[in-house]
């Protein structure tokens, strides 16, 4: 499965060829570099460990920076895995630009989603709240009942209530990619990805891709 790092840059607009506007979120995606190769044999599966993001020496541990020498890759921030198949082959040190990636495929964007602190049932799950009039007084944004009486008398596990929102790793699924730029490293996909501007991302390989007539679209 292919896969690159990268950051979010922010969004925009791209005309394509027939006139029509797509919004889409720009990210600039690696260059990155293959730090540690997982095998089957010795891991019990397959996967490669990028890196990305130049780091400063200091900022790293002793650990890190042998871990990394081994690799002959320079400092950087960010390590993930991410799985292969058995037909995909990568060495030690490589590295890998975002042209793995075409115009028309579809990806993955995993990113973390914008922390929203403490909010309460109307902005965390919709809930329409209380009346707004006949006499209320403080239930307007208030979740109402939240167990029932004799039995169980006690309030249902996963039961949705107030709490802190956001910040949480997030998956947009199934996402075109409409512009690809080696020269500057970036990546155009249509819409909207999880994360703040600046936020690290990783773009793989659509999972679910649907499949119609003819293809996959």
């Amino acid at each position: 499965m292919r896969g690159i790092l990268g950051k979010k840059v922010g969004m925009t607009q791209v005309f394509r060829e027939d006139g029509s506007v797509v919004p889409v979120t720009v990210i600039e995606a690696g260059p990155c570099y293959v730090t540690q190769l997982r095998t089957e044999d010795r891991d019990g599966y397959r996967a490669v460990q990028l890196g990305y993001e130049p780091a400063k020496e200091k900022h790293l541990t002793m650990g890190q920076m042998g871990h990394l020498d081994r690799a002959g890759v320079p400092p950087l921030r960010y390590l993930r895995e991410i799985r292969i198949r058995e037909d995909e082959a990568f060495e030690l040190g490589q590295e890998v630009q975002v042209d793995i990636f075409e115009p028309g495929e579809r990806v993955d964007v995993v990113g973390k989603s914008k922390g929203r602190g403490f909010a309460g049932v109307v902005k965390r799950y919709g809930f329409a709240g209380g009346p707004k009039t006949h006499g209320q007084s403080d239930r307007l944004r208030a979740p109402g009942s939240v167990g029932a009486c004799a039995s169980p008398g006690r309030v249902w596990k996963g039961q949705r209530m107030p709490g802190r929102m956001g910040g949480k790793r997030v998956t947009s699924q199934n996402i075109e990619v409409v512009l690809v730029d080696p020269d500057r490293n970036l990546l155009a996909v249509k819409g909207s990805v999880p994360g703040p501007k600046g936020g690290f991302v990783i773009v793989k390989e659509a999972r679910k891709q649907r499949v119609r007539k003819g293809g996959i679209k």
